[in-house]
């Protein structure tokens, strides 16, 4: 194959390169600091660079059936498959489909291709994190949450070697949680520059696809509930199965509504509407809002607040009080956000809190529009002027047990402080 331009290093390189850097000796020439950062990561959780670390049985065939089910990606298959048919050799590479846990949820290809597959364990319900395989294109962005290449000895496991993979992470548009993961994978031989750029682009246009179709459900969801609108006294709305607004009477505009996870019919608490009585409508809510007198919403409510990041991936708040208990997925941005408002009681001014997030105190506007976003559902949680926790909440933050980083893949400053360990300044 000759020399492939892997943006700063030569192929030839690679396999001397990467003893030099897992044996703590000088390498003849630096990895990328993309697939060196990986090595790190993939030594810190044990993974063995010869033979791997010993993987979780593959998902059973049930949950693999179930997490496709509740899985947005299945409808996009066709989709995908057809955006990656203009370069990928069907005879000798595979596509992979991954849910956010990195398990394979679905994967297509030349039966050649998927026996040899097949002997890496690279199978439908088999966990392809960094944490289990160490570098490797689903693992890698999974953990940077953008798209990456890895190609041949970048890999950290010396089986996987012969190999190379583009993999780019697909998102949920309408509030960025992450979905999963689009790879393709095949021999280290056909190694294309285009490819990346390629599965880039089919992610982005899938990921669009997904905002059409949910803007469409939601029109759907609005002409049957407008009329009914129209006859309900006082504030209501009408919300998607995921606490979208389609329509809305009595009250100002209302982009999301934050649901339980086990939605039913009947009286209960959402932020930061207050006590609320549900009722089914086709394929959504109606959602009544119960009148209450002064101190009676939200802000009287909240009296804990739980921030659990001790999953790599996935990450929650939880907030309590007497009417009630909900939690709400947070995006990484979010999430960075509260760790560092926990960590920092006295509160942080917007421009603190730039620098805390992106290394730069200028970016204060930013900054103001991303707790704006968040205060729609956290309203008597979060405080301004300074920004931080209110003084009546008890806040209790849960980080990883074993001495692993929360929101490993965050390189915000402040973030990386509360690693070192460094006081809350």
């Amino acid at each position: 194959m000759g020399r492939v331009n892997l943006g700063t290093i030569d192929e030839s390189l690679l396999p001397a390169v990467r003893e030099a850097c897992l044996g703590d000796s000088a390498p003849p020439a630096a990895p990328r600091p993309v697939i060196g950062q990986s090595w790190h990561r993939a030594r810190l959780h044990g993974v063995d660079p010869d033979a791997g670390r010993a993987s979780p049985p593959p998902l059973p065939a049930e949950e693999v059936e179930h997490r496709r089910h509740v899985s947005r990606l299945g409808s996009l298959l066709p989709q995908l498959r057809e955006g990656l048919g203009a370069i990928v050799d069907v005879e000798r590479h595979l596509m992979a489909v991954t849910d956010a846990e990195g398990r394979v949820l679905w994967r297509d290809g030349a039966r050649g291709v998927l026996r040899s597959a097949d002997r890496l364990h690279f199978s439908v319900g088999a966990a392809w994190t960094e944490e289990q395989v160490g570098t490797n294109g689903i693992g890698t962005a999974l953990a940077l949450r953008r798209p990456v290449q890895v190609h041949a000895a970048e890999h950290f496991v010396r089986t996987h070697h012969s190999w190379t993979c583009a993999a780019a992470p697909l998102h949920d548009p309408r509030d960025g949680r992450l979905l999963g993961v689009l790879n393709v994978s095949g021999p280290a031989p056909a190694f294309n520059p285009a490819t990346l750029p390629l599965v880039t682009a089919v992610a982005k246009v899938a990921e669009a696809e997904l905002r059409l179709r949910h803007w469409e459900s939601v029109d759907r969801l609005r002409a049957v509930a407008a009329p009914m609108l129209s006859r309900v006294g006082g504030r209501a709305l009408a919300v998607d199965r995921e606490g979208w607004t389609a329509a809305v009477t009595g009250m100002g505009p209302v982009g999301r509504v934050a649901l339980p996870k086990e939605v039913q019919a009947g009286r209960v608490w959402l932020p930061p509407l207050g006590p609320c009585s549900l009722e089914p409508l086709p394929d959504g809510w109606l959602v009544r809002v119960e009148e209450t007198g002064p101190g009676g919403g939200a802000e009287a409510a909240a009296h804990r607040v739980v921030l659990d990041l001790r999953l790599p991936r996935s990450w929650t708040v939880t907030v309590s009080g007497p009417a009630g208990e909900w939690s709400q997925e947070l995006s990484p941005r979010h999430a960075e956000l509260l760790y560092v408002l926990a960590r920092h009681p006295a509160g942080r001014t917007a421009a603190e809190l730039a620098a805390d997030l992106f290394g730069d105190a200028s970016r204060a506007v930013t900054v103001r529009a991303e707790i704006s976003r968040m205060r729609r559902t956290l309203a008597g949680v979060i405080g301004h002027r300074p920004y931080r926790f209110a003084d009546s909440v008890e806040v209790l933050l849960l980080t990883p047990a074993g001495g692993t980083d929360p929101l490993p893949a965050s390189t915000a400053p402040g973030v990386l402080a509360g690693r070192r360990g460094l006081p809350a300044g």
